[in-house]
């Protein structure tokens, strides 16, 4: 496994170098897309963004789709302020706690990319006496630009806009411990295991009892990533996103999840099953968790009205929505649930 794990890390870092906030994905998608037809599949680009990938398999009455999504958060410019700076509104979960401080790039229509940095408005603690005591809202932080600006008309000589997007550095990193770190982990690592899943079929020539799409959704974390294109024959949809670790749940770094309900309810009881008995007969380090405050893509799949039954797996991942981490363990085990459960 551990070359699979290998190839699977170096994607998912090639990915995360590439800005992809919900709305702003094309690039990130055009280059998952080269990526499969590397390893010998033929992907589709859906009208709305996504990228779907016929895997093959014998029976295409009874298919799985394995669904993970390349769309992060970020955020917008929502306004010039008359010093120049920018005030943004988050795209996603982006909380402006995790946010503080970060590097950014504002991604202009026409004009280029600019530089700046995400910081508490009247960020100097040596000036701002109520810097400890102020709580960190959208309406009281700014962009402060890497540019000569003093004005509202400053900004917007540079060819900056309302509706431009705002990107955060991801600070990806790999430890000598194996340890993955990085903002967006969430779900650019699964998208790495379903390419290093789907460079294991290849390479060992095999082919699947039942016909198998791979659905690298956009717009999820908004909400309607997986609430179309699902293709004909499909009975069956798993969510590869990631575990949570935190208080109360068992999950960490190096298992792969296995939830069994999450906050728009419970996850198909058959399919759950079937998740764990294969984690169990094939030495899988996994857990089973309940996240009260998730919601995947495959749910938004059955909110559109597909009959479909669903599950929701995903390598363990620290500090969901913010600086986050995960393990190459983790890593593995997720792929080996996805080869286990899908023979």
């Amino acid at each position: 496994m551990k070359n699979y794990v290998d190839y699977i890390t170096e994607i998912t870092c090639k990915l995360l170098a590439i800005d992809s906030p919900t709305g702003y994905t094309k690039q990130a998608a055009e280059f998952v897309m080269e990526e499969y037809r590397k390893l010998g599949y033929e992907p589709k680009m859906t009208v709305k963004g996504c990228v779907l990938v016929d895997i093959g398999g014998k029976n295409a009455e009874n298919g799985i789709v394995l669904a993970a999504h390349t769309d992060t958060l970020g955020a917008m410019v929502s306004e010039i302020k008359s010093n120049g700076n920018l005030k943004v509104s988050p795209l996603g979960g982006m909380n402006p706690n995790n946010a503080e401080a970060e590097n950014c790039r504002i991604i202009t229509r026409f004009d280029g990319i600019f530089e700046g940095t995400f910081q508490l408005n009247n960020a100097s603690i040596h000036v701002n006496g109520d810097y400890n005591d102020t709580k960190r809202k959208y309406t009281d932080m700014e962009v402060v630009l890497d540019e000569v600006v003093k004005s509202k008309e400053d900004t917007e000589k540079l060819g900056i806009m309302v509706g431009d997007i705002v990107c955060f550095d991801p600070r990806t990193t790999v430890t000598s411990k194996g340890y993955i770190k990085s903002r967006f982990l969430d779900d650019k690592l699964s998208v790495g295991i379903l390419l290093g899943y789907a460079k294991y079929l290849k390479d060992n020539n095999i082919e699947l009892e039942n016909r198998q799409y791979h659905y690298i959704t956009v717009y999820e974390e908004v909400g309607h990533g997986g609430a179309a294109s699902i293709p004909k024959g499909v009975t069956e949809m798993i969510s590869v996103d990631m575990g949570c670790v935190g208080d109360g749940l068992t999950c960490d770094e190096h298992m792969v999840s296995i939830c069994a309900k999450d906050s728009c309810g419970p996850y198909n009881y058959e399919v759950v099953t079937g998740l764990i008995k294969a984690a169990k007969e094939n030495d899988v380090k996994f857990a089973v968790d309940i996240y009260p405050f998730y919601g995947s893509d495959v749910d938004s799949t059955l909110n559109a009205g597909y009959d479909i039954r669903h599950g929701l797996i995903g390598s363990g991942v620290y500090a969901s929505h913010g600086y986050e981490r995960s393990h190459k363990e983790g890593v593995e085990n997720t792929l080996k649930l996805l080869i286990a459960y899908c023979k």
